[in-house]
Formats: C-alpha cells, structure tokens, sequence
C-alpha cells in the first residue's frame, strides 16, 4: 500500500477542487490509500468523506497577497509550527511514502517534506503573471532539491514556469479529466432550467459563461459583446454561473451595475455556483470562455465539449490545447469584444454549425480528457515516483 498525504487550498468544486476529488474518487484504493489535509470545511470535504476518503481539517500554509503584513506574517510563522506538529502525529500513523500538494497556493506540504525528507510532488494548475513577486518566489520553490516531481496540467503551465528548461527532467505534464454525463437530463427538465434559471423560451439561444465571477475570468468582455449581439439578435439570452471568490464580492457587484447601466436585465442572468452543472451545460446553446488572461487549463470548455456544446475560447494559455478552431469551437483573441461577438454571432447564424462542433467536441473529450486517462496516468506516475 502507497500512503500519499494530499494537500489542497480549498474546499469548494472548482477547477482545481474538481480535478482533487476525481483522482481521488477513481484512485485504485487496494493500491493507494490518500489522506487529505483541507483549510476549512466545503463541498469538497462531504465529497471526499462520501468516498470514504479521511479528510483532516487545519492550516495548509496558504500564500496570499495579503499576508505580508506583520500581523499575518507572525501567525504564519505560527502555522507552520502548528502544522508540522499536526503532520507528525499524522505521518506517525500513517508513514506517509509521497506527499502531493494541489495548487501552488500550498506551502504546508513542501515545508513538511522536506524537514522530514518525504518525496514531495507539486501539481501546479497556476499561470501566475503578477504580481511579480509570487512569480519570483514560485519559481525559486520550485528549483527545490525537496521537489521530487512537478506535474502541470497543460503544456501553456509547464511552458510559464520552466523558462529555461531547467525543471524538464523531474516535470510532466499531465491534462485534466472529467467524468461522462451519467444520465443526460430530459427536454422536459432541460425546459425548466431554461425557463426557471435563464428566463428563456425554447426558441432563445443560450449563451453561457461558467466559472468564477473574478477580474480576469473575461465576465464583462463577453457583456460588450452580447451588447454588440443585441442590436441584432433578439432571441438571444446570456447567462452567468458561478460566484466570486471569498472576499472578492466587488467584482459580482460591478457586474451588476453594468448590466443594469447597459440595460439588459431582462436578457441576461447570473446564477450561484451549483453543484450539478451538468444540468445547465445540457440546457446551454453555445459555451464562452473569454478569460483576459491565460487559463492554466480550463477545464470549464471540456465539462462543455461532455454535453455537446460547442465552446469560443480565448486564444491563449492551455485553452489553446482544448479546443481546436473551426473543430469543436473558436479561438478569439482575449480581450476583444468584436471578435467574440462575430464567432457567437457564427454559431447562432448557423445551427448545423453548433451540432457538428458539439459532436465534435464531445469526441475529443472523450478521448483526450477522460477521467479513466486521468487517473491511470497518475496512477503510473505515483508508481515510478515511489520507486525512485
């Protein structure tokens, strides 16, 4: 049995959090036997503990742009004694053979593995461009000797880190995966989601955004381009689902006001974060991810690509390795308002048009991005990790 501490930032069901809780869920359990540290408690816990998975809850030493005040430095410097001491008693039972940290954002695991001279693995699913000093700084903890392994979830993450090439021979790139729809929703439900979550009719096309309501997810790009959609589609609605990050609420209240100076409040929605966002993918026409900054993976586009939809992304980071224009989508430039609305503008022109890239779309998902690739691939890594 390989006993593997994981160590994640969050315990919400976003990106991140998702790709945590899959490998986790479909990991061969007669092999590997995963303990998870998480930060407080979420979605994320009940789903692990679901699977039988034992989830302890305490500092995991996140980094933060805020934490270089005196204040929060000192109860830093606290955490970290406090968390070691809290690994210990927890290697003491456990005789942890790798230590796994998910998301850069995590220093407890990298901290610990080397004090104790465990195997560390950081999976990084961050493209970071400021500020400059957590660039810096993530660069440096990466050339770590107590760095046993890196894996990147796209080819654009491992390409921002690593320069120089100077991490090549301890790195991999591993793409994310996700589960097929199980039991895909009838018309009748698709209906009500429409009718009761976007206020559309049948005939309506959908346009969607979803993921987090942050400055950089593109929420408002996408709004100068429905503007422009407007003018000359009536039976179009657009819709937003997601929430801000903690703290961070300004950003959904900006989103507001803009819809509402603009008026368009009756055609476009903004609905929470929900847990079963299949349902809402199936009831969607036409997938938007128009982040202003590159995406580390995206993994919002392949949950699209699963209920056949086709999706228009931006052109840059590893979106760039999800979709493949005028195959399963668009690729526009980020941050152009025009450009969107001319590839929406194609997809609601063109109705076969959706079907094909959808199909296509759904392909491709299944043969790049499926959770049995995922896993089976971690499952190697682990394997040749713990025989080094």
């Amino acid at each position: 049995m390989i006993n593997i501490l994981f160590i994640h930032q969050s315990a919400e069901l976003y990106g991140s959090d998702k790709t945590l809780l899959l490998l986790l869920k479909h990991l061969d359990r007669k092999k590997f036997n995963p303990i998870v540290i998480l930060p407080f408690d979420g979605p994320l816990k009940s789903a692990l503990e679901f699977e039988n998975i034992k989830v302890y809850i305490f500092p995991v030493l996140k980094l933060h742009r805020k934490m270089f005040s005196p204040k929060n430095l000192f109860q830093f410097f606290i955490d970290i004694n406090n968390g070691i001491k809290m690994l210990d008693k927890l290697n003491k039972v456990n005789q942890f053979d790798l230590i796994y940290s998910n998301t850069l954002a995590v220093l407890l695991g990298i901290i610990y593995a080397k004090k104790r001279k465990i195997k560390h693995i950081w999976h990084v699913h961050e493209i970071i461009e400021s500020p400059k000093i957590f660039t810096k700084l993530f660069c440096q903890l990466l050339q770590l000797k107590s760095n046993t392994k890196i894996v990147y979830n796209s080819i654009a993450t491992q390409r921002f880190w690593d320069i120089n090439n100077s991490l090549s021979k301890k790195s991999v790139v591993i793409w994310n995966g996700l589960e097929k729809i199980k039991q895909p929703i009838t018309d009748e439900e698709k209906e009500k989601i429409r009718t009761t979550f976007f206020n559309a009719s049948s005939n309506e096309i959908v346009i969607a955004l979803v993921g987090r309501i942050s400055r950089w997810k593109g929420q408002l790009v996408l709004l100068d381009a429905f503007k422009i959609l407007s003018k000359n589609n009536l039976a179009i609605k657009l819709v937003y689902i997601g929430s801000p990050p903690p703290n961070q609420d300004n950003f959904l209240f900006d989103l507001k006001q803009t819809i509402e100076k603009n008026k368009l409040t009756s055609n476009v929605s903004i609905i929470p974060f929900q847990k079963e966002i299949s349902k809402f993918w199936q009831s969607i026409d036409i997938a938007v991810v128009p982040s202003i900054e590159p995406e580390p993976f995206g993994l919002v586009a392949v949950e699209a690509m699963l209920a056949n939809k086709p999706v228009i992304a931006s052109n840059h980071g590893g979106l760039t390795e999800i979709i493949i224009n005028n195959y399963n989508g668009f690729l526009v430039a980020p941050n152009n308002d025009l450009e969107l609305a001319n590839a929406i503008q194609l997809l609601i022109n063109y109705p076969t048009l959706r079907i094909e890239q959808g199909e296509n779309g759904y392909k491709r998902a299944l043969q790049e991005f499926s959770v049995e690739s995922y896993v089976k691939k971690f499952e190697a890594f682990f394997d040749n990790i713990t025989y080094l």
